[in-house]
């Protein structure tokens, strides 16, 4: 016999009865029409930390790669984020705050910390505690999880990525000095053969000058 299951021991029924209730919360305190709560947590993301990739966000925030991307193209057609090229990395794409998206954020930050304390005001302070220190528990464990997935689909966490990236900008810059001398050298014998093959008229008219006046004193 199928054993039953109580959804009130059930951490995962839980968790996201809890997190349905705190996204309702912010919904109606931000208002129809503002931004979710989801994009709330990217903009707050990337003007901490300016420049992220968007494998950065994926870790910092927490949110699939899948979802993420299409949230940043729908914030970028709103003009609240900016994407380039990073500069480590041409590959990748770092995430900028514009000014709408800097407004946006100070327009919804008020409404965001009403919808928080409403949640926090429910607990006592040995609560909070201990609530704050168990959801970080999971969210490490998340983490983790997300690094496993990394390291078996072949994907590089966020930060190794980075610093692989940093490692060979500069691998790059070390080998710049060798290769413009080598350049230089190159141009330079050009430049050499050049003005070889230009003389070399020259050098065959007066080599021709040379052996007819020989001639002309044989003759003699």
């Amino acid at each position: 016999m199928a054993r039953k299951m109580n959804l009130d021991q059930s951490p995962g029924h839980l968790l996201r009865r809890a997190t349905q209730f705190a996204q309702d919360l912010f919904t109606k305190e931000v208002g129809p029409g503002g931004l979710t709560a989801r994009q709330f947590a990217v903009l707050v993301t990337v003007e901490r930390d300016e420049g992220l990739s968007q494998t950065d966000l994926v870790k910092q925030t927490g949110i699939d790669r899948s979802t993420l991307a299409d949230m940043i193209s729908r914030m970028i057609s709103r003009g609240l984020l900016a994407r380039k090229r990073t500069s480590e990395d041409r590959r990748a794409n770092s995430v900028n705050l514009t000014a709408a998206g800097k407004r946006a954020l100070n327009a919804t930050l008020p409404q965001a910390v009403r919808a928080e304390k409403l949640v926090l005001d429910a607990l006592s302070p040995k609560q909070r505690e201990n609530l704050f220190e168990i959801l970080g528990v999971i969210s490490r464990l998340g983490d983790e999880a997300m690094d496993a997935v990394n390291s078996v689909t072949g994907r590089k966490p966020a930060a190794k990525k980075k610093t692989a990236a940093k490692k060979k900008a500069a691998t790059k810059k070390k080998a710049a000095p060798k290769r413009k001398a080598a350049a230089k050298k190159k141009t330079a014998a050009k430049k050499k053969v050049a003005t070889k093959k230009k003389a070399a008229p020259k050098r065959k008219a007066a080599a021709k000058k040379k052996t007819a006046a020989k001639k002309r004193t044989t003759r003699r």
